[in-house]
């Protein structure tokens, strides 16, 4: 009875366990079954018993069914992707100066730092699987910018990479990072040029190019100040030359005008004397011990002047008798 017990209870804990078992079979296969893809990622089906080992369409946000131990899901994440090489140690995805080493057209070695802003192009996400799976970072990202911006690099000169054409060489590498990612299944969001930065040589040499301009515009400026206060001293002599001359010709015009009146006056006077006027102003002009004037006529002769005084009674002397 005891042997009999004990298998009985023997019995029911293989049936305990395997029940658990398939349990977690069960739990296993459902939860194989089922796949959840969140919002920022998508899903690429490999598969056992699909024609060429995957399903064509990827699978986007949300629950998805798969056959298990059969079908698995390689998720990608299609959110923005930054690759960032520079100098600086902690910047970029390697450690180290990961800056990129390049030649200038006129033969100088640069150092550029940059970062490539990218996202996986949805559609896409299938062909991108089969090609690069999850090398594209490393194996795509980083050597096709370092080549293009070599490339780029050496069509500019040092002197407008760093200053006016910059621009214009960010603008050429974008164009073409845009045209390589695309045929990769890839999406450019953004090239940045973050840094140039040359040897210490160089650098030297463009500092002491620095001081130099500086000094030839410091000098130029001088120049240009003693220039133009030497026009402005120019500038107030000429404005005193020209205030004399025009009090100069203010003073002869006046002086015209005033002759000008002085002729019209002489001429007024001139036209306005007349002979019995002339003897009028003469006789006015007589003292008065005058005796006699000149009267004009068509014959000119002497009057006494009459007499209105009362003259003295002269003395009548008698000669003396001179007895002999």
């Amino acid at each position: 009875m005891k042997n009999v017990g004990n298998v009985s209870i023997n019995r029911n804990a293989s049936r305990i366990f395997l029940i658990i078992v398939v349990a977690v079979v069960l739990i296993g296969l459902i939860s194989s079954t089922i796949i959840f893809v969140p919002p920022d990622k998508i899903g690429v089906v490999v598969s056992r018993i699909t024609p060429g080992g995957y399903r064509k369409e990827p699978l986007y946000s949300g629950l998805h069914f798969v056959v298990p131990i059969l079908e698995n899901v390689e998720q990608y994440s299609i959110a923005r992707q930054t690759y960032t090489m520079s100098a600086a140690t902690s910047e970029g995805q390697r450690e180290g100066d990961d800056s990129i080493r390049v030649r200038t057209k006129d033969g100088q070695e640069v150092f550029m730092d940059s970062s490539v802003i990218y996202a996986i192009n949805p559609a896409n996400v299938v062909n991108l699987h089969i090609t690069w799976q999850n090398r594209y970072s490393e194996e795509l990202v980083r050597p096709l910018v370092r080549g293009i911006i070599r490339d780029a690099a050496s069509q500019y000169g040092v002197e407008e990479i760093v200053s006016s054409k910059r621009a214009e060489l960010e603008t050429y590498i974008s164009g073409q990072l845009t045209s390589k990612l695309q045929n990769n299944d890839l999406e450019l969001i953004d090239f940045i040029l973050r840094d140039i930065h040359f040897s210490e040589e160089y650098a030297a040499a463009v500092e002491q190019k620095q001081i130099a301009e500086q000094q030839a515009l410091q000098a130029e400026f001088v120049v240009q100040t003693k220039k133009q206060e030497a026009e402005q001293a120019r500038q107030i002599a000429q404005g005193q030359a020209d205030a004399t001359v025009i009090a100069a010709k203010g003073a002869a015009e006046a002086r015209v005008v005033e002759a000008n009146a002085e002729a019209e006056a002489n001429t007024t006077v001139a036209q306005s004397i007349t002979p019995e006027l002339v003897s009028y102003l003469y006789v006015t002009k007589l003292s008065p011990g005058v005796q006699t004037i000149f009267l004009p006529s068509d014959n000119q002769f002497i009057l006494p002047l009459p007499d209105t005084a009362t003259q003295p009674t002269p003395t009548t002397q008698e000669p003396s008798t001179t007895t002999p």
